[in-house]
């Protein structure tokens, strides 16, 4: 068995179907989908058990851990590359999974993921983040890149991914448990063991979100308290260098477009994130004091 995709889910019936019939369009097959579902209260366990090849397991839903959670899916696998998706993310091309692998051609890389496009009713500053934070161009990473690129060595993401499960299992797996960017921690190890870690610029999907002030603010919150809690394992956790420049190319597009009412709702958006981040270091640092 080669291949192995992994989607966790909770009330997907709105989404599901669109996206297994995408995997089965595939110019490159899996040989096994495995759903791993938290107690859905719709028909996401249906629908999923009617589609060919895949097979479901259920877990409660307080059970559900970020890291811990795809570390058992990926137990139930064979697969000797495992694909993981979101439940939300649509691949854009047919070659989605064939330009998502490519990388493993390299038998250092234990990683890839791939890019993420702004849906089409995704805000238009939420488009610009994206296109901000996926690029164009693929990549390859090492240890060797840390000291140019600090906490961007370690980008990753489970949206679209893929693993080696040799490297996997030889890295322990995911952190269990791990409330968020499991995939970024996975990340720092495989480079810290020595492998590489790939970006796949034309394995792309739809993936995006329109989140509240106090979505973003609690999402961040968790990301926040994850960079405090593992800051020696990454080695360099300030992204703020990162965040601004992202501020900066994001905003200068908005004014030459002239959209202010963008302008203002990427500024309270922004401020979620560095008020929820700061909060959640603030968090981390009293729990260790605790």
């Amino acid at each position: 068995m080669a291949i192995s995709l992994v989607i966790p889910t909770l009330n997907a019936s709105r989404e599901l179907l669109g996206l297994l019939s995408k995997i089965a369009d595939q110019t490159c097959s899996v040989d096994e989908i495995l759903i791993i579902d938290s107690s859905s209260d719709d028909d996401t366990v249906k629908l999923a058990e009617s589609f060919p090849g895949v097979r479901v397991i259920s877990i409660l839903r307080s059970e559900f851990d970020h890291g811990g959670t795809r570390h058992l899916a990926f137990e139930q696998t064979e697969g000797r590359i495992v694909l993981f998706m979101t439940q939300d993310a649509i691949p854009e091309r047919t070659n989605y999974i064939e330009k998502l692998i490519k990388p493993f051609d390299d038998p250092g890389v234990a990683m890839t993921s791939g890019r993420q496009l702004a849906k089409p009713e995704a805000r238009r500053f939420e488009q610009l983040v994206r296109a901000f934070n996926y690029p164009q161009t693929s990549s390859v990473r090492s240890a060797a890149d840390i000291p140019k690129l600090g906490i961007k060595t370690f980008f990753a993401s489970d949206v679209c991914s893929a693993y080696k499960r040799e490297a996997y299992l030889a890295c322990g797996g995911f952190e269990r448990p791990c409330g968020t960017n499991e995939d970024m921690l996975m990340a720092a190890r495989f480079i810290h063991a020595g492998y590489k870690v790939a970006y796949a610029a034309e394995a792309t999907v739809f993936h995006s979100h329109n989140l509240s002030f106090s979505e973003q603010y609690r999402r961040n919150r968790e990301v926040g308290f994850f960079l405090e809690k593992h800051s020696e394992e990454l080695g360099c956790p300030d992204e703020a260098g990162e965040g601004g420049a992202l501020v900066r190319a994001v905003t200068s597009k908005l004014l030459s477009d002239r959209e202010f009412a963008e302008i203002f709702a990427f500024g309270l958006d922004c401020a979620a994130r560095l008020l929820g981040n700061r909060s959640g270091r603030i968090a981390a640092r009293r729990s260790v004091l605790a």
